[in-house]
Parts: C-alpha cells; sequence; structure tokens
C-alpha cells in the first residue's frame, strides 16, 4: 500500500515539476497570441501559422529526432556517474546536432520556391522562407542544448533556459508587431528563435565535466545508436507535423488564411493548454515505463496508474475549458475568434479518450516495437486528415472539432485492442468504472452548453465543475493521501 502510494506520489510529483517549465512557455505564448492576434488580426496569425508550421515541419524532418533519443543516452551515462561517458555522448550530440541543424537549414532555402508555391499558392514568399531558414538553425540548435540540461536532470536551468528565451523573445518581437504588422512575422521568428538559442547556450555551457576529443567520424559511428533510436521516436512527431501542415492548406485553399488562423487557435487551445497535463507526464513516464518494458505485470501496474491520474487530472480541466470557453478564447485571441467555441467543445471531449490512450500507446515505444509504432502513427494520422478535412468541408470549424473527438474515441480503441493481442496488456479491476463517471461528467457539461437561458446555463455548468473537481480531489486523496503530502510540504517549510 505504502509503495503505491508513493508512486502515484510520484507520478503527481513529475507532473507538477515538468508542468511547471510548460505552463511558464503557455503563458508567455498566450501574450504573444493575444497580441499578435489583435495586431494583424485572423488573416495575418493564419499567414503566421503557416510560416512556423512549415518551420516545424522542416525541422522535424532534419533534426533525426535527436533531441529525444539524447536524452535517454545522457542520462544512462550520467546514473552510471560515469564523467567521461557523459561528456563524450555529449560531445557526440552536440557534432551531431550542428550537422542536422545545418541539413534542415540548407534543405529549407533550397525547397522555399516550392514551400511558397505549397502554403500560398504563390511564389510571392520564397525569400521570406529563405530567412527562416536562419531559424531552422538556432531551433535545432537550441533543442540540442536543452536534450542536455533534461538528460543531466539540471531541472532548475532547464526551466530558466525556457521560461527566459521565452520571455525575452516576447519583449523583443512585440514592438515589431506594434509597428510593422504582418511585415514583423518573419523577422519575429528569427528573432525568437535566436534569443532561445542564446539561453539555452548560457545555461548548458559548463555541462561537460571533462575535456573530450572527438573527431567529426567517430561522433557519427559512435552516435548511429542515438540516431536510430531518435528516427523512431520522431517518426510519429513528424507525421504529425506532415497531417496538421495538410489540414492547413486544405482550409487554407477552401476557407482561406483566416480560417487557418481560427483553426490553428482552436488547435493550440486543444493540444497545448489542454495537452499540457500530456505532455507534462510524458518526460516522466516514458523512461520508467522502457525501465520495465520486459515485466507485463509491472507494465500493467504502471499504465493504469499513469492512466488513472491522467482522467482525473483532465476531466475538471476540461469542464473548467466547456464552461468558460467563450470567455477564454476572447481573453486568449480576441472576439474574431469566437467561431471556434464550438470546434473547442466538441474536440475537447476527445481529451478525456486520450487521455487513456496516450498512457496505452507508450508500451507500443517503451517495447521497441518499431513496425507496430510507425503501423500505427501512418495509420492514425492518415485517419485524422482524412477526418479532418471531411470534418471541415461538411461542417467548418464545429466539423473540424466533431471530427477531433471522432478521432479520439476510435484512437483509443485501437490502442486498447492493439495492447491487449499483442502484449497481453489490460487495465486492473475499478478503472473502468472511474473512467465512465468522466466521460459522464464532461458529456453533461457539454450539454449544459445548449441551454438557451445563460442564468441556468452557467449555474448547471458551474454545479458540474464543481462537482467534476471535488470527485477527482476524493479520488486522487484515496491513492495517494493529499492531506499528509500537503501537511509534510508546510513542515519542510517551517
Amino acid at each position: 500500500m505504502i509503495d503505491s502510494k508513493n508512486s502515484y506520489r510520484q507520478i503527481m510529483k513529475a507532473t507538477s515539476l515538468f508542468g511547471g517549465v510548460q505552463v511558464f512557455k503557455i503563458l508567455i505564448s498566450i501574450v504573444r497570441s493575444k497580441f499578435i492576434a489583435l495586431w494583424i488580426g485572423p488573416a495575418g496569425y493564419g499567414i503566421a501559422t503557416l510560416f512556423t508550421t512549415t518551420l516545424g515541419l522542416i525541422s522535424g524532418m532534419t533534426d533525426f529526432g535527436l533531441s529525444k533519443s539524447a536524452v535517454k543516452d545522457i542520462s544512462f551515462n550520467y546514473n552510471s556517474e560515469n564523467t567521461e561517458n557523459v561528456s563524450r555522448t555529449i560531445q557526440i550530440l552536440k557534432k551531431l546536432v550542428w550537422f542536422s541543424a545545418c541539413f534542415g537549414a540548407l534543405i529549407m532555402i533550397v525547397a522555399s520556391p516550392w514551400l511558397s508555391e505549397f502554403a500560398f499558392e504563390s511564389k510571392a514568399y520564397t525569400f521570406s522562407f529563405i530567412w527562416i531558414a536562419i531559424a531552422v538553425l538556432f531551433k535545432q540548435l537550441s533543442e540540442g542544448r536543452l536534450a542536455i540540461l533534461q538528460g543531466l536532470r539540471k531541472l532548475k536551468k532547464l526551466a530558466k533556459a525556457n521560461l527566459y528565451g521565452n520571455l525575452f523573445g516576447l519583449v523583443f518581437t512585440l514592438p515589431l508587431y506594434y509597428f510593422y504588422r504582418i511585415d514583423a512575422i518573419v523577422p519575429a521568428i528569427i528573432i525568437s528563435s535566436f534569443i532561445a538559442f542564446i539561453f539555452t547556450f548560457y545555461y548548458s555551457k559548463d555541462t561537460e565535466t571533462e575535456k573530450v576529443k572527438l573527431l567529426n567520424k567517430e561522433a557519427f559511428s559512435e552516435g548511429k545508436p542515438m540516431i536510430y533510436l531518435g528516427v523512431m521516436l520522431s517518426v510519429s512527431s513528424m507525421i504529425g507535423l506532415l497531417v496538421a501542415y495538410l489540414i492547413q492548406i486544405f482550409i487554407s485553399q477552401d476557407g482561406g488564411v483566416a480560417q487557418v488562423g481560427l483553426y490553428n487557435a482552436g488547435f493550440v487551445i486543444l493540444n497545448s493548454y489542454v495537452g499540457l497535463v500530456f505532455n507534462a507526464m510524458g518526460t516522466d513516464y516514458f523512461p520508467r515505463l522502457s525501465a520495465i518494458s520486459n515485466k507485463i505485470e509491472q507494465i500493467r501496474k504502471t499504465v493504469f496508474e499513469q492512466a488513472y491520474i491522467a482522467i482525473l487530472l483532465i476531466t475538471p480541466i476540461v469542464v473548467l475549458f466547456i464552461l468558460a470557453a467563450p470567455l477564454l478564447i476572447v481573453l486568449l485571441y480576441s472576439k474574431e475568434f469566437s467561431p471556434i467555441v464550438s470546434m473547442v467543445n466538441w474536440g475537447i471531449l476527445g481529451m478525456v479518450f486520450k487521455a487513456v490512450s496516450f498512457a496505452m500507446g507508450y508500451i507500443i515505444i517503451a517495447k521497441g516495437d518499431s513496425k507496430i509504432f510507425i503501423k500505427t502513427a501512418i495509420g492514425f494520422n492518415s485517419l485524422l486528415l482524412v477526418g479532418n478535412i471531411v470534418g471541415y468541408y461538411h461542417g467548418g470549424l464545429e466539423g473540424l472539432g466533431i471530427s477531433f473527438l471522432i478521432y479520439y474515441i476510435i484512437h483509443y480503441i485501437g490502442i486498447r485492442i492493439i495492447t491487449k493481442y499483442r502484449y497481453n496488456f489490460y487495465f486492473e479491476k475499478g478503472f473502468y468504472s472511474i473512467f465512465g463517471i468522466c466521460i459522464f461528467l464532461c458529456g453533461v457539461a457539454f450539454l449544459l452548453t445548449y441551454i438557451e437561458n445563460v442564468y441556468l446555463k452557467y449555474i448547471t455548468l458551474s454545479i458540474v465543475a464543481l462537482i467534476s473537481f471535488v470527485f477527482s480531489y476524493i479520488q486522487l486523496d484515496k491513492k495517494m493521501d493529499i492531506k499528509e503530502v500537503i501537511g509534510k510540504f508546510f513542515k519542510r517549510k517551517k
């Protein structure tokens, strides 16, 4: 019982720790999005979205997943307390990242005419894409440095690098948007990436404990396992970026760039703000699951605990977003972005299903089952692409939200079947009753949004929100004794 309690507490501790870093970035992102939306409008926001999405796509295609795989290698050597191996691994990463960064920038420059034609149906933005190649370079260099900090568990430095990089990027780019409006988009992207690199370089410059001489040939030879693992881990992300890009292109051609801006705003709310829980959990969850990848009994226990915490954290967040969506969207962006309320309300229901499929899906990666991993990545992302296109074509932004919900339900069912028959995974008794209650609470909140009487609608929604918070607290308290955790915290403070 004590071990189980500690296990739940460890999950919550890790979620809070890594979530804090994400919260800083999101708060700064909210401010940035708010002012940019006001100064350049949905159309300008759509153009900026196409640029940043292309930047992410090219970077994801050329970074070989080094920022993901290096964390595992650095952390492993760091735990073994072999300072020479740690320094050597860091040197290998640095050399490989410089190569991938230059390669990514070159690809962006060479492909700029086609990227402009593909994104805007015109070559007028060719030189803009050429300039953005600079941002590709600094983005990959920054991610390599952050991987070093994460692998060495320098969490305070990691938090500071992220916080200050984003904060000063905001401070230096907002005046550009104010004075130059749409013309500031490309310079702002470049300046933001450069400032982020400056801070990640500063906080990671003293990470090597020993000086190691390493030839480029040796770096590539010894770095092959790192590259192989990184490519496997980044496949899903890369395909996801490509799908998001294609969806934006379709929306741009069918509804215009303003619709792209609206779609991206809704997508950010679903995947960045609400999805914060998943991003925070994944940082600690993946290495824990990988360590027991050959022990199915422990896998069942670990996945159960992770999914249990995830659904109880996400349920009150979903209900709260449904309650406050009209106000939150205006605060985050502007009144011009109000059309995405229906998209968010439909799509956010899928987050409850995503919480469970998220926990189960990591089993495939932890097992190193690359064939199934790639097949599921291609299959599910193809489904998302088709579903979003059909949803938008027939229902506009609301249709997109419905397609997101359907996708997450199918994704949950698919992952559930795969993990059951391939790895003999199943949840312990009691999980589905809690899962069902969480779905019920979110569904009731969604249905209440259709009440015409404004006062009755928000009173009943507030009651459901309160019930969801109380329910989650009670269930979490049963597993980890929250009162005891709070008591110990204050004792340490005294």
